[in-house]
């Protein structure tokens, strides 16, 4: 890394702004594109990017901007890049952060600033942007000199990978930004020389512990979270569970780990494993509401916890070992550990595995007339089973709603890894269409298809218009049952159906015409019978695409019935 100098420097050397530092610091992260919504303290990032080669995607909020840098971090292993402006241009992005915190994606927010001889002057869209993005980002900070800007961009990402992932923060003044300085005076890390590794393997001891307690279980079963992608530890997950012969649960990202049909792949009764396990192993899952905070755990169970965050392992529920650090590397070496004991005890497992089947399929059995129903309105259900028909090897699924994503989740099982995209446990609305954008921004060979709830899509849905001017195509599902309905059962189950339509019910809107209006392609489908030509159509048409699925409003997901604030 070469230091700032302060002695004399010739006049003809070579001289270069903050916003191309910026653009030289990205270029050495390996981002290739930014998400962006323009203003007047950013412009010369812009400059920057178009020089370096950098793509620069201009969305219509920046929400989307910073929902679309989260997505390219889950898609790609790379972290993501948001550049907005200064005052409400940062903090329109906050919601895009604060759901990279919880859902621990890299990214890195670039916020522009007042010029530093404006501090505390009253420039325009002056606000504390630092003061309010810490809580909710892993490191934030105003860069201080132009001689700083890369530098800072690098210890910014570096940031990013300490412990678990999250989102970073940098405010850059405009004068900063704007001022030329020689290159010899500019801090510029070297690519791929200023981070250590972030993969540790956990204490060896108790991965032989670990290796102890999985060999002799008999009714063991693991769940394997997000940070399963993270780690791209798909391959030692599937070596863990078929050489130890240990039945998985799959959430989050982690959807996708174990193909459909994988004989170790289970789905739907998670709750009666967790029931009737002598061992829980939970790999990068927090005990957080989606865990019940640790209960659904059966109370006698040994339960092993496996984490990339330390602050993560034990909250909220003791637990009998726990291991931090890479998932990949802990299961890769536990299953190392268990093959060299004499007895794996993988024969003695097979009962245990044939019973979860059986209920697998008694379950299954017990929902297909609903999966099959050609009820008008739609059943979710129904509609859910036909996404699920539809999806290819290559289909990155995108869950953007309430109920009709509690739905498809219960049903929907991605091919392969990382083509499953939620929000995570922020739970925030409205990130279909960045996620969409991102996904197919960065995998143009991969197939996109989101399934939104009406009220979802309407928060971010005018970025439609951005996939349309990009030439991003990607199938858009509407369940559109013209209502909140998580929010209506919620509210029919506290205050009676009197008052259950109030502040959640939305207008009948016709999706595919607002899609048709934007330049992409559209469809309506009251039939259930329909779905799957609209959706075939909707592929071929090679473009941006809505289709507008009428929903029955009185049909709610299991999930939504049982959340514990309704009660």
């Amino acid at each position: 890394m070469s230091e700032p100098t302060t002695e004399p420097v010739p006049g003809d050397e070579a001289t270069i702004s903050g916003g191309h530092l910026v653009a030289r610091a990205l270029q050495a992260e390996g981002v290739d594109t930014i998400f962006t919504l323009c203003g007047g303290h950013i412009i010369d990032i812009y400059d920057g990017c178009v020089d370096a080669g950098i793509r620069v995607i201009d969305v219509r909020h920046e929400q989307v901007a910073a929902h679309a840098a989260d997505g390219y971090a889950r898609v790609t292993g790379r972290p993501g890049c948001a550049v907005v402006t200064a005052g409400p241009g940062t903090t329109d992005a906050i919601t895009g952060v604060a759901n990279a915190f919880r859902a621990e994606s890299p990214m890195l927010l670039i916020g522009g600033q007042g010029a530093l001889s404006q501090h505390r002057m009253g420039s325009l869209q002056d606000l504390p942007h630092v003061d309010m993005l810490q809580p909710i980002t892993k490191f934030a900070s105003t860069v201080p000199a132009t001689e700083r800007v890369a530098d800072m961009v690098a210890m910014a990402f570096r940031e990013c990978y300490l412990g678990a992932p999250g989102p970073s923060f940098l405010e850059i003044p405009r004068d900063v930004l704007d001022r030329r300085i020689p290159l010899s005076r500019a801090v510029l890390p070297a690519a791929g020389h200023y981070r250590a590794s972030t993969r540790s393997a956990g204490d060896p001891d108790d991965v032989e512990r670990l290796a102890d307690i999985l060999v002799h279980a008999e009714r063991p079963c693991v769940l394997l979270g997000t940070q399963v992608w993270t780690c791209r530890a798909t391959e030692a997950a599937v070596e863990f569970c078929r050489s130890l012969n240990i039945p998985a649960f799959m959430n989050g990202a982690g959807r996708g780990t174990l193909p459909p049909g994988d004989p170790h792949h289970f789905q739907m009764t998670r709750r009666y494993a967790f029931d009737h396990a002598d061992v829980i192993v939970i790999v990068g899952t927090p005990f957080d509401f989606r865990m019940g905070y640790g209960r659904r755990l059966r109370a006698e169970a040994t339960v092993v916890q496996i984490d990339l965050d330390y602050r993560t392992v034990g909250k909220n529920r003791d637990i009998a070992l726990g291991l931090v650090g890479d998932a990949g590397l802990i299961l890769a070496a536990a299953s190392r550990a268990a093959s060299t004991r004499r007895d794996t005890g993988r024969a003695a497992r097979d009962p245990w595995l044939a019973e979860l089947r059986a209920e697998e399929e008694r379950l299954l059995a017990a929902r297909q007339p609903t999966l099959l129903s050609d009820a008008v309105p739609i059943h979710p259900l129904r509609l859910a089973h036909e996404l699920n028909q539809f999806l290819t090897p290559s289909t990155v699924f995108i869950g953007d709603g309430g109920d009709v994503v509690t739905f498809a989740g219960g049903v929907v099982q991605p091919h392969a890894p990382g083509h499953w995209m939620d929000p995570g446990p922020l739970g925030t609305l409205g990130v279909g269409v960045p996620f969409a954008m991102a996904a197919k921004a960065a995998r143009p060979d991969r197939e996109v298809l989101v399934l939104f709830g009406d009220g979802a899509f309407s928060l971010t849905g005018w970025d439609f218009e951005t996939m349309v001017r990009f030439q991003l195509p990607f199938i858009g599902v509407v369940g559109n049952n013209s209502s909140m309905n998580q929010i209506r059962f919620g509210q029919i189950q506290k205050y009676g159906p009197e008052r259950g339509d109030v502040g959640n019910t939305l207008g009948d809107v016709a999706y595919d015409r607002f899609a048709e209006i934007l330049g992409g392609y559209g469809e309506e489908v009251r039939d259930p019978a329909q779905i799957r030509p609209a959706l075939e159509r909707a592929r071929a048409s090679g473009k941006p695409a809505l289709i507008n699925v009428w929903l029955d409003r009185d049909a709610y997901a299991p999930g939504t019935m049982n959340q514990t604030m309704y009660k």
